[in-house]
């Protein structure tokens, strides 16, 4: 259900508490909440369950919030799927009514909805990221499938509007051998940029 205040119902796959493994909040505690759909479609997404949202519950944005809030921790993480195929501006009021710093994975290829604290952007090639949303985002994380794809990267630099934005690079995971040397050189090179990893997958945790 849509509303003037956005979707009051949304898709979820999952829900979950746990430690953020990826970039400027890796190592703190964090409630994740994944979406259902996505029409981005990168071909080494390692969550391509939650593509087809029709598949997945439809849960009040209430009763995702009142889950989320039998957890000590205050920080919220929205992701997908693409969070921002849906208007998550409900979602947002009811998180932020239970006290929660609220932050968003997306890959920008939707226009922003919400009302957020931090927004990880991470591009893809597949989709580009939407202006508004090079404008608005806190922590610039492409994930690097391919050496070129670090060059693709740094044309969006200069987009970037906030002040002080965190740069990140993340190997996805198949590549992180492979490309870790490389990676290595260009931060140390360019030391702007930082290395994410995917700690939670080393941790074995969700």
């Amino acid at each position: 259900m849509t509303t003037a205040a956005g979707n009051t119902m949304l898709p979820i796959m999952e829900a979950f508490y746990t430690i953020q493994g990826e970039g400027f909040y890796t190592g703190q505690a964090a409630y994740f909440i994944r979406t259902g759909g996505c029409t981005v479609g990168c071909h080494w997404c390692d969550v391509k369950e939650s593509w087809d949202a029709s598949v997945h519950p439809l849960i009040s944005v209430q009763d995702i919030a009142e889950e989320a809030a039998r957890y000590p921790a205050r920080i919220a993480v929205i992701t997908g799927g693409e969070p921002l195929e849906h208007d998550l501006t409900a979602l947002c009021e009811a998180l932020k009514a239970k006290g929660f710093q609220l932050n968003i994975e997306t890959s920008g290829a939707s226009p922003l909805s919400g009302t957020w604290d931090w927004i990880c952007l991470s591009p893809k090639k597949f989709k580009e990221p939407l202006p508004e949303l090079l404008a608005a985002c806190d922590e610039f994380k492409p994930v690097i499938f391919h050496p070129s794809d670090i060059k693709w990267a740094e044309k969006f630099v200069s987009l970037l509007k906030k002040p002080n934005v965190k740069l990140f690079l993340q190997p996805e995971w198949s590549k992180r051998d492979a490309l870790m040397p490389e990676l290595v050189e260009y931060v140390k090179t360019n030391p702007q940029w930082q290395i994410s990893l995917q700690t939670h997958k080393y941790m074995n945790i969700p």
